[in-house]
Parts: C-alpha cells; sequence; structure tokens
C-alpha cells in the first residue's frame, strides 16, 4: 500500500467526508501517524483511540482522545483501540460493565438487565434498578434512607416524620426537622447611678435600671429570651443640683402659690356663704306652701261632707 499521500490529500472522495469536532478526517489533525487516502488513518499516536467511523457503506479510520458514547478504550503497547460495548448498553467502561442502559434496560452492579431483581424496582428516568422506598418516602437512597418524603412529611437523616423529635422544629420551605435555637443573652452590666426624672440630683427617693444584650435570637420553637432590662429602688442623701433656681425665685414661686391657696380658700368660704343665706329662704318657702296645700286638703274635704240635720234621724 502508498504511503506517499499521509501528507498530501489528492484525493477529491477523501475530501468529501464531513469533518466531526474532535475526529481526524484522513491526516489533516494531528492524531493520524499513517494513514491512506482512502481508509484514513491507518495508525494514531501515542495516548490516542483508533475509531472505525462508518460513512455509508464505508468505514475510515480515525484517531481520538477518547472514545465516543457507546464504545470503551482498551489500551496495548501496539495499539489503542475503540471496542463497541454490549448490545443492551448505551456506555461502558469494558466488555463486561455498562455505566449506562439503553432503553428498555435497567442497570444493576453494571449489568443491563429487563427486569430487576428482589427489592428492587426499575425507573425509567435513571434506567436503573433502584431500592423499593418506604411509604412515606417519595424517593429513597435504600430501604432505610429517604432522600425526598411525600408531602406533609418532614425529612431528617434520611427518616420522614409527621411530627419533628424534640430539640428540632419543622422547616415549612425546606420540608426538613430542623435544630431549634434558643435565645442566649449576655451578662448584666453595672447598675446605673440613682436617678429620679433623668435627674440624679434634687431628690431622696429614685430608681436604678441595668440591661443586658441578646447574643442569640431564638428560632420561632426555641426558648424565647428572658427579661433584659430590671429597676430597683434606691435611697440617696438628697443634694441641690447644680445651677437650679436662685433664692429670689423659689421665694417668689412659693408666694404665687401661697396667693393660689389663699384664692382657693376664700372661694371656698364665699361660696359656702352662699349657700347658707340661700337655705332659709328655702326653707319658708317650702313651709308656706306646706300650709297653703293643708288648708286646701280641708276645704276640699268640708265641701265634699255634707252637714247632718239634727231632725233627719227622727222617724215621722
Amino acid at each position: 500500500m502508498d504511503y506517499s499521500g499521509c501528507q498530501q490529500h489528492s484525493s477529491s472522495r477523501h475530501r468529501q467526508h464531513k469533518p466531526i469536532s474532535g475526529v481526524s478526517s484522513g491526516c489533516q489533525q494531528g492524531g493520524c501517524l499513517t494513514c491512506s487516502d482512502y481508509n484514513g488513518c491507518l495508525s494514531c499516536k501515542p495516548r490516542f483511540f483508533m475509531h472505525l467511523e462508518r460513512i455509508g457503506m464505508k468505514q475510515i479510520g480515525v484517531c481520538l482522545t477518547s472514545c465516543p458514547p457507546g464504545f470503551y478504550g482498551t489500551r496495548s503497547p501496539d495499539r489503542n483501540t475503540c471496542t463497541k460495548c454490549r448490545l443492551e448498553c448505551d456506555s461502558c467502561f469494558n466488555k463486561n460493565f455498562c455505566t449506562r442502559c439503553r432503553a428498555g434496560f435497567y442497570l444493576h452492579l453494571g449489568k443491563c438487565q429487563e427486569n430487576c431483581p428482589d427489592g428492587l424496582v426499575r425507573s425509567d428516568t435513571q434506567r436503573e434498578c433502584v431500592p423499593r422506598c418506604p411509604a412515606e418516602c417519595e424517593t429513597c437512597v435504600n430501604s432505610e434512607t429517604c432522600t425526598l418524603c411525600r408531602p406533609g412529611l418532614y425529612q431528617l437523616n434520611g427518616r420522614c416524620h409527621h411530627v419533628c423529635p424534640d430539640e428540632y422544629e419543622p422547616n415549612g420551605k425546606l420540608m426538613e426537622c430542623t435544630p431549634q435555637v434558643h435565645c442566649e443573652v449576655g451578662d448584666w452590666s453595672e447598675w446605673s447611678p440613682c436617678s429620679r426624672s433623668g435627674r440624679t440630683c434634687g431628690f431622696k427617693r429614685g430608681e436604678e435600671t441595668r440591661t443586658r444584650q441578646v447574643l442569640q435570637y431564638p428560632s420561632p420553637f426555641g426558648k424565647p429570651c428572658p427579661e433584659i432590662s430590671e429597676i430597683k429602688d434606691c435611697l440617696v442623701k438628697r443634694r441641690k443640683c447644680p445651677g437650679g433656681l436662685k433664692k429670689n425665685e423659689r421665694r417668689e414661686r412659693r408666694n404665687r402659690n401661697n396667693r393660689k391657696d389663699k384664692e382657693n380658700q376664700e372661694g371656698r368660704r364665699e361660696r359656702k356663704k352662699e349657700k347658707e343665706r340661700e337655705r332659709p329662704r328655702d326653707t319658708g318657702e317650702r313651709e308656706d306652701s306646706d300650709i297653703r296645700n293643708k288648708t286646701e286638703h280641708r276645704h276640699r274635704r268640708g265641701h265634699d261632707i255634707e252637714p247632718v240635720s239634727p231632725d233627719d234621724g227622727l222617724v215621722q
């Protein structure tokens, strides 16, 4: 066979082959070591796999860095080749180990078979034999480990729960049992100075306060936070506030208060006298009214009772 055409391609028939991504057509790409115009690559450079590609009724040799789907690579000192997988395999690692099955077959332990062994069921989406899940599972890894629970159940460590265990709470978004988070608070601060209405002078009885910070807020079902502030009564020695009222101002304020008290007392006395002056007049009017009522009553009674003649009782 003539190899003089490895570097030049004079055959128009060979140039008409459609190039395929990653595939050497003839010697145009660097994978071929030796080639012919009609049969394509005859041998490949090291680390490349020889693959026979069918084009119509003809097969040509191409050199690839990895074998296409449906084939697996075998290496030898003389030749690296792509070998077709078993008929039921879509892809394989070698002739005895499938990695994906064709439609209608299901993968189990590297074998593609039409029926799954006991305890496993067929999965058309994965084309695999998968474990039969417990009743509460939607999907599972095996008969004891769920990956997704049925609606209304919460997943925790591969199991599905109607009610989450202690120290866990339901998460409606993830549909999982998540650990409860309890409130945590820091240490109390020192008691504040004794004060009253925001002042620290001019009084004897006041209040002291102290606070503490929330370090961790609780989750919806966690333990709530305790009180973070406290107040207690306190006694201090009364002292004047700096910059307070001057002596004359305090005297003037005290005089104003005294005048108001005096005016209030006089007003109360005047109102009392007024009531006392009105009381006798009201009493006399009530007495005259009572006398008039009695007189009219006797008068009406006299008209209603006719006088009896002494002769009315005699019989003729």
